[in-house]
């Protein structure tokens, strides 16, 4: 009903100070009016110059009718945008991107019940690499708007090219791309959630640093943005090399051990590098590496090969290297081992990557390994001290790593088949690049980043030992609200219902990755007014098999479990295996994480006879006998306990198995022309005659046994006959 008399402005002739009409207009028109009408009274009614208000196009009436609508509409401005922003920054977020989000508040602290994460927690990323990215809340937080955005660092957004990269929609039906700003992904539906993941693919190279910020709303009146842990920042790896090897190694504040598993993918192929490619003998030597403190360096960035890493480096032999690392046994935790793949890259690797396990402890927290790209003059991939200790005295969940190829400097072959060509004097470890040589096979002349040629994944399996940080350190490890939309009130239980806790969860009823469900249950102990009926006693939940995740969008679907296998051992305890295999891989490409192998302790009930002897489980098989084509490798156990009896011990201490080496390339003989052949060996009749050619270069190329000389047994010579 307007204002009080006291507050009504001075009327302008033949004007109505309350125009109706505007009072149905939208609070972004709200908005704009009250900037306009700012300036028109500044410009014309208080200076009261007709003149200049006609030039301005605007009339007395309508700036004296502007003034009780200002003070109408400047609350309403304040209800439709957030109350601690002014006039001028509303105007500003009408840019490019506007990212006002759906809440009427003020912005508050507390974004540590938020966070921001990429998949593998990286500080640098790689041009035209995609990354999981999760925005979660940790348990009992929740949110149920968002906005996330990427941009270039000390940009805006309020331009098009001031965004880096692009987004990739993983679930329709939570995420979707903001309508007033495409590049930004923002919630599908308003309503209650713990978690969201999107793809970002890293923008081309000479983008420099990018920050990924996020925005929650939790509630209508509560906001978070752009703070704390709502944004990452990754810097493009090429041109952050220097500040990698130089990163400062902090004191581990963890407790306890922690015990993880390696998977190395390699995705070395003549598809992916098709530049010389070579087509025989491509391989990964072994891998080898350890677990350490930062007293001990296997290898790094600027530093020197070791005798170690030059053997690896050159000829694939993990054995000098291992060696070494066993000699620092104070400062070594656990040795790291895994099998070398020939050929470099087929299916087998993907569905059964070589994987090894090791465990850190507070002093020996880093990890280190490399493996030959083989053939190549000394070029390896690997790690150098990743940190597996975090900043909040916990252990990290995963560490993910796409790998480059680095040069240990001991060498100076630009080619994958170069010939030996000692770098005197030896050089220091670098990354290689796509400006190294015009002949090698990495070489861009426009100078681009190298594509990765392997992918480590380092996993978190177990935890030991008191863990001195309670915090949650990473989504997995929070117990995720999955109401759809759970009321304010979650427990809905009557007061007249009196109940024991609910059980712990039941097993997946699928041991694989196909739907199942889980149950848990409780007892109803009294029920206090008959007329209000108890809620169930048992609950059910979807679920999938051991090591999947529904919420994931890279499932993998696994067989079942293929039959124990046979103890290894005839009387008391042994070992046995089973294994299952992939059925179908993610859609996207990714690779599978889930174990496709498992081992356990079994038990034969019959007693062992005195005639029984102990012995050892099985060492690692030796090296093939073969340098290349068919040999034959060997492994042996020991006898750690002779049978009571006194007999002899039955029980083999070497086992032998053929084995496949690449295939031999023998060098052909060196060999002259064939000679004429002789003459015959006869004047008439039947004879013979040869031939012979010469070896050359013998002391070079040793034996040979081509054929030297040939004989042909059928030359006949006719004399005619003299008549006497």
């Amino acid at each position: 009903g307007g204002f009080p008399p006291s507050h009504r402005f001075p009327t302008c002739p033949g004007c109505d100070p309350f125009p109706p009409a505007h009072f149905n207009s939208s609070s972004s028109e709200y908005r704009n009016s009250a900037r306009d009408l700012i300036f028109f009274w500044n410009k014309s009614c208080s200076e009261g110059n007709p003149e200049r208000m006609a030039r301005d196009r605007v009339s007395p009436c309508g700036a004296w009718r502007a003034l009780p609508l200002l003070a109408w509409t400047f609350p309403l401005v304040t209800f439709a945008s957030f109350a601690d922003e002014t006039l001028e920054r509303a105007s500003k977020s009408e840019g490019y991107c506007s990212r006002i989000l759906r809440a009427q508040g003020t912005r508050r602290e507390g974004y540590n019940e938020f966070s921001l994460r990429v998949e593998g927690d990286p500080d640098f990323y790689k041009p035209g690499n995609s990354y999981r990215v999760t925005l979660s809340a940790a348990t009992p937080a929740y949110f149920r708007g968002f906005t996330l955005i990427a941009l270039k660092e000390g940009k805006e957004g309020d331009r098009e090219e001031d965004h880096a990269g692009t987004f990739q929609i993983i679930d329709e039906e939570e995420t979707q791309f903001m309508s007033n700003c495409p590049v930004a992904v923002t919630e599908s539906t308003p309503r209650r959630r713990t978690r969201i993941q999107v793809f970002w693919t890293a923008p081309s190279s000479g983008t420099g640093c990018v920050i990924l910020k996020a925005s929650i709303v939790q509630k209508r009146i509560i906001y978070f943005q752009d703070e704390g842990s709502l944004t990452k920042r990754l810097c493009e790896q090429d041109s952050a090399l220097e500040g990698v090897t130089e990163k400062p190694i902090i004191d581990c504040c963890a407790c306890g051990t922690a015990k993880y598993r390696l998977t190395f993918y390699g995705n070395w192929s003549e598809k992916t590098h098709p530049k010389d490619y070579p087509r025989r003998a491509n391989h990964w030597s072994a891998i080898i590496g350890g677990s350490h403190s930062k007293n001990y360096v296997l290898w790094e960035y600027g530093g020197y090969a070791s005798e170690g890493v030059k053997q690896v480096a050159e000829l694939g032999s993990p054995v000098k290297m291992e060696e070494e690392i066993r000699q620092q046994s104070d400062e070594v935790l656990t040795v790291i081992k895994a099998k070398a793949q020939w050929p470099a890259w087929q299916p087998l690797n993907v569905r059964a990557a070589p994987s090894a396990e090791f465990s850190v402890d507070r002093t020996r927290h880093l990890m280190s390994f490399l493996t030959m790209l083989g053939p190549s003059p000394d070029w390896n991939v690997g790690l150098s001290a990743e940190d597996l200790c975090t900043k909040d005295c916990g252990w990290a969940q995963r560490v993910i790593q796409d790998l480059i190829p680095w040069d240990a400097g001991t060498d100076s072959g630009v080619t994958y088949e170069s010939p030996n060509k000692p770098t005197i004097p030896q050089e220091k470890i670098r990354p290689l690049t796509s400006l190294d040589h015009p002949q090698s096979p990495f070489y861009d002349p426009e100078g681009g980043s190298i594509k990765s040629v392997a992918r480590v994944v380092i996993e978190r399996i177990a935890r030991k030992g008191e863990q001195c940080n309670i915090v949650p350190d990473n989504v997995d490890d929070i117990v995720a609200d999955l109401a759809a939309e759970a009321p304010e009130d979650e427990d809905d239980t009557p007061e007249t219902c009196i109940y024991s806790n609910w059980s712990p969860w039941s097993a997946c009823s699928s041991s694989t990755c196909e739907k199942g469900k889980r149950m848990r249950q409780r007892m109803l102990k009294a029920q206090l007014d008959l007329s209000v009926p108890c809620p169930e006693t048992q609950d059910f939940q979807p679920c999938m098999g051991p090591g999947c995740s529904d919420e994931d969008g890279s499932t993998c679907m696994m067989s079942e479990w293929i039959t124990w296998s046979p103890c290894s051992v005839s009387c008391g305890m042994g070992m046995r295996s089973r294994e299952r295999y992939v059925k179908q891989f993610p859609d996207d490409g990714s690779m599978c994480k889930v174990p496709t192998e498992e081992t356990e302790k079994c038990v034969v009930n019959e007693e062992c006879s005195p005639s029984n002897c102990l012995v050892t489980e099985w060492g690692e098989w030796d090296e093939c006998s073969a340098s290349c084509g068919m040999g034959m490798k060997k492994r042996h156990r020991m006898i750690k306990m002779t049978p009571a009896d006194g007999s002899m011990c039955k029980a083999e201490t070497t086992d032998a198995e053929k084995c496949m080496m690449p295939e031999c390339h023998t060098i052909p003989c060196m060999l002259s022309p064939w000679s004429e052949w002789s003459d015959c060996s006869v004047t008439c009749g039947k004879g013979m005659r040869t031939r012979q050619r010469m070896l050359k270069s013998a002391a070079e190329l040793g034996d040979c046994n081509e054929e030297l000389e040939q004989v042909e047994n059928a030359c006949y010579l006719s004399v005619p006959l003299t008549v006497s």
